[in-house]
């Protein structure tokens, strides 16, 4: 007998722990009749189909979420009149709070899993392999198995598993190489934000410490490239996140990223003078503002410190070793376009490595689809459910913020533009405006529909600071050469670089020095000074561009006339030594600021 467990993932590098943990947890005599197979949506369904049909499956369970679901459901359809007598089963938080009108609109299903799954399929499988035979698992009724919605209704109701009793999921790394691997350590939140469904399980559940270690160490003597921890708010039992951290800290292999969702009002200086003392690379975090509008805080049960999280964020910017990601929301009761541009400048000010502007998804059995109608909150019926527009926010002025977060995308979260955006941004009022007048201008130039190519994305820039602070072209165009040169050393110079030619024996001259003395470079002792040449990049500026990333000194290079004046900086740009969490070069400033060039 075999049962089939399906995954529709969004991405080729995500795996599905959901998948992997039902199959973990069964008894090891029943292993051998479980089946995990995994696909993305971007495969065409009727290679789906045809997979299944030949792996021959006697039963099949979806993992059913917001990004796979409308995609599921059109495979099943398809699924039962290719294998009309298959059994298929759905489980996952994309069902499990609408599964009787499921049910009804389908009713080929032989039923749906209801909430945390891994005892209830251990049952459902000992059911299907004791079918027509003797001992365990023979006249077991599905009936009897809590935790389902079958065709004539819910079976008695689940209970929350304890963690303690989930086995490992990756004794072997086999098909995960180059994937993001999932981990949790704990199960429920403590807190009770209204569009969230982990608010509903109120109860925090932790792995038993030793468990965890003893796991991690996995994963470090693996050297994976990046765990991403889902526990919901990873901090929010203190002592628990204290010991996971401190056990990275002291095992660092030098390699392995952990990632983490944490609540930043609640933590301690405990917490952030350990996180301190992290390799830079080693821990990333991802930090749910939402938004800074109290009346929404309050409104979607919300209870945050402002002036806390922005201390923390400012302690933990100190060291320059975790990359932070921030997240917003637009869509949220009470917020309308003006208030969103506040939340969304407040946290740009926090300097994120990156910010995400989500939009809000009014999922299945939270509160905020319950309060929807109240709130004039109105969204697409099918999946991924995300707002069409609010009693604050128009249809229109969320369309706007779509175009905002496409340009902040590109141009921000992409970290490909770090020394020329702060000082573009010097000529506007605000962040928010910056980018709402890149929208604009993508939207005028037809971008968002012929999207450039990530290299013409420098011109595409240049032109819009043009257009806005012309006065400083010269200096854009040496800004984004450094950004360029930062990240890859260019094989071809972009059109609007600066002729180097006249700098070719200046440039020469510093390599053979080089290759003499070993000063510079001393990572790349054996090589000869044309090889240097090839493997580094030297670029002479006239402008002192790697001091611009700051807004107070841009503002203080524009009034101090500087520009006006020339002088001559040549940068060499050393990619053997990036740094881990920019991925920028190491750059090495070769001459200062000369009043006679």
């Amino acid at each position: 007998m075999k049962f089939l467990l399906a995954a529709i993932n969004a991405k080729y590098i995500h795996s599905n722990p959901a998948v992997y943990s039902l199959r973990a947890y069964v008894d090891e005599r029943l292993k051998p009749n479980v089946e995990i197979a995994e696909y993305t949506i971007n495969n065409q369904m009727d290679k789906i189909l045809y997979d299944i049909y030949v792996r021959k499956p006697d039963v099949i369970g979806f993992s059913c979420y917001i990004w796979n679901i409308t995609m599921i459901l059109d495979l099943v359809r398809e699924l039962h009149k290719l294998m009309p007598g298959l059994p298929i089963w759905l489980g996952g938080p994309e069902v499990s709070y609408d599964a009787r009108e499921l049910m009804e609109v389908y009713p080929f299903l032989a039923g749906i899993m209801i909430g945390e799954g891994e005892v209830t399929f251990q049952e459902l499988l000992q059911y299907y392999v004791g079918l027509g035979k003797s001992g365990e698992g023979a006249g077991r009724k599905l009936a009897d198995i809590a935790g389902l919605c079958l065709p004539g209704g819910y079976t008695a109701v689940r209970e929350l598993t304890d963690l303690n009793h989930l086995p490992f999921l990756y004794g072997d790394l086999e098909g995960f190489s180059d994937r993001i691997i999932y981990y949790e350590s704990s199960r429920g939140c403590p807190y009770r934000c209204s569009y969230c469904l982990s608010s509903i399980d109120k109860k925090v559940r932790l792995r038993d410490i030793a468990i965890v270690r003893k796991e991690l160490k996995f994963f470090l003597d693996h050297k994976v490239k990046q765990v991403k921890f889902i526990d919901r708010t990873f901090n929010c039992i203190h002592k628990h996140a204290m010991e996971i951290w401190a056990y990275l800290l002291e095992h660092d292999n030098g390699v392995t990223n952990f990632h983490f969702e944490i609540a930043a009002d609640i933590m301690t200086d405990e917490e952030i003078s350990l996180l301190s003392q992290m390799r830079p690379g080693l821990v990333q975090l991802e930090i749910g503002v939402q938004t800074v509008n109290p009346v929404t805080l309050k409104a979607i049960h919300r209870h945050m410190d402002l002036d806390r999280l922005k201390q923390t964020v400012r302690s933990l910017r100190v060291g320059k070793n975790i990359h932070l990601h921030l997240d917003l929301i637009a869509g949220l009761p009470y917020e309308d376009y003006t208030s969103f541009r506040n939340s969304f400048n407040e946290v740009y000010a926090m300097t994120p490595e990156e910010l995400q502007l989500g939009f809000l998804k009014v999922l299945k059995g939270s509160e905020m689809q319950e309060k929807a109608l109240e709130y004039g909150i109105y969204y697409f019926e099918k999946p991924p459910y995300e707002v069409l527009y609010t009693k604050w926010l128009s249809y229109g002025e969320v369309r706007k913020l779509k175009k905002v977060e496409e340009v902040l995308t590109l141009y921000y979260n992409s970290g490909q533009y770090t020394h020329t955006l702060p000082f573009l941004q010097t000529a506007f009022d605000s962040p928010f405006s910056m980018f709402e007048a890149m929208a604009a201008f993508f939207e005028d130039k037809g971008y968002f529909i012929n999207s450039p190519a990530r290299a013409y994305r420098y011109q595409i820039l240049l032109a819009f600071a043009m257009q806005w602070d012309e006065a400083y072209t010269a200096v854009y165009k040496e800004l984004l050469l450094f950004d360029l040169y930062l990240r890859e050393n260019l094989k071809s110079r972009p059109e609007f670089a600066q002729d180097s030619s006249i700098y070719k024996m200046d440039i020469r001259d510093i390599y053979a020095r080089e290759e003499k003395e070993r000063s510079l470079l001393p990572d790349y002792s054996g090589y000869d000074a044309r090889q240097l040449g090839k493997m580094t990049h030297i670029e002479p500026f006239t402008y002192p561009v790697w001091e611009l990333a700051e807004e107070e000194k841009a503002l203080q290079f524009k009034s101090s006339g500087r520009h006006r004046e020339e002088a001559l900086y040549y940068v060499m740009f050393d990619y053997r030594n990036r740094n881990c969490l920019s991925r920028e070069a190491h750059t090495i400033i070769l001459s200062g600021f000369r009043e006679d060039c």
